[in-house]
Order: structure tokens, then C-alpha cells, then sequence
């Protein structure tokens, strides 16, 4: 009964996976991937330069 026993008790450690095989399948879809990974990059690289779409000011309600 001593006071290091309360508190949340650590999980033990999973053991880690080993790497898994990768079959074509998964090679092509890893790749796709980094590509898209890249357009979209390319993409923010080239929208970030231009100022916000809207223009309008301040938005004002419908309501008087």
C-alpha cells in the first residue's frame, strides 16, 4: 500500500511488425500517392500566390 501504486498502470510494449512484403499493387498505389502528394503541393504553391477569390468587402445581411 504504498503510494506508487495508484495511477494508471503502463501498457506494455507491443511488439514492433515486421515490415510486410509489397506486391505490385501496393508498390503502384504508394506512388500514386507521392504524385498526388506532389500536384497538390504544386497546386497550393501556385494558388497561394494570387490574393482571396472574394472581393466583395465587408458582407452585408438582407435585413435593414
Amino acid at each position: 500500500m504504498s503510494g506508487r501504486d495508484g495511477g494508471k498502470k503502463k501498457p506494455l510494449k507491443a511488439p514492433k511488425k515486421n515490415a510486410k512484403e509489397m506486391d505490385d499493387d501496393d508498390m503502384a498505389f504508394k506512388q500514386k500517392q507521392k504524385d498526388d502528394q506532389k500536384a497538390m503541393e504544386a497546386l497550393k504553391a501556385k494558388a497561394s500566390g494570387k490574393g482571396p477569390l472574394t472581393g466583395g468587402g465587408i458582407k452585408k445581411s438582407g435585413k435593414k
